[in-house]
């Protein structure tokens, strides 16, 4: 089936007119799409293993399109001006687009911060079939401001956020948007669609406690994974990821 799948390099504009960055991994049959998320300061290949991924879940029979948030990755904007309330338009403005193409479904899959706006986003589009969290935060605004109180001074009009991979700035505007938020309430908002709430029992970014608090909130049918000893980006166990989710599809979603 994959072989006769291809990459397509797609974009498109958001809310704001700024064009967003895609990659449609699809065949000939327009069925199930997902629609992957990024993190925080990440992008649509996710270090190549996105990719990977979504040739993957193309031998299953799933259709998968890749985006780069405005201000990431190859999209046009600024990062600093990134907000939650900008990711979850950026992905209503990546259904749009693909609703063109003719598929028929829409699960949605994000991947630490995206899945924040994942979560937040599907209690507003009932487009969207069904979603899946990976080391989702659940609390955004204290997670976040935790990493602004470790920063260095305010620089100007930005603030930095440090955590281990370095430093960033945002916004100020970007913890007032978050306090706009609840993603606890959100999930609560999901059902009667599939929820999946994946998560690493050795995260240091993101505790564990933030699955639970989205499987808590949610309705069935809903299906909360914690993965023994896997860090935030899954570095020895993404593959086991990637059977978790590809199982939850299969469940809730036969190709």
């Amino acid at each position: 089936m994959a072989s006769i799948w291809t990459w397509k390099k797609i974009s498109y504009p958001n809310k704001q007119g700024l064009k967003l960055a895609g990659l449609l991994y699809s065949g000939p049959a327009r069925g199930t799409l997902v629609i992957v998320c990024h993190g925080f300061t990440g992008s649509k290949e996710g270090g190549g293993r996105a990719v990977a991924m979504a040739e993957e879940m193309g031998e299953k029979g799933y259709a998968t399109l890749l985006f780069d948030f405005s201000g990431s990755g190859e999209s046009e904007g600024i990062f600093a001006d990134i907000t939650l309330t900008g990711h979850i338009e950026d992905l209503a403005s990546s259904i749009d687009y693909v609703l063109e193409s003719g598929f028929q479904q829409f699960i949605t899959l994000g991947r630490s911060f995206g899945g924040t706006a994942v979560l937040c986003h599907a209690a507003l589009d009932k487009r969207v079939a069904g979603v899946c969290t990976w080391a989702a935060p659940a609390e955004p605004s204290k997670l976040f401001n935790d990493f602004r109180e470790r920063g260095n001074a305010k620089e100007g009009s930005l603030i930095p956020l440090t955590d281990h991979s370095g430093t960033v700035m945002v916004d100020e505007k970007f913890f007032t948007d978050l306090e706009q938020h609840d993603p606890a309430h959100s999930a609560a908002m999901i059902a009667p669609r599939p929820l999946l709430a994946l998560h690493g029992q050795s995260d240091s970014v993101v505790p564990v406690a933030n699955a639970r608090i989205i499987y808590s909130s949610a309705g069935f049918p809903k299906e909360l994974r914690i993965i023994p000893r896997a860090d935030h980006q899954f570095t020895r166990h993404y593959r086991e990821a990637w059977q978790i989710t590809l199982a939850w599809l299969a469940e809730h979603f036969p190709a």
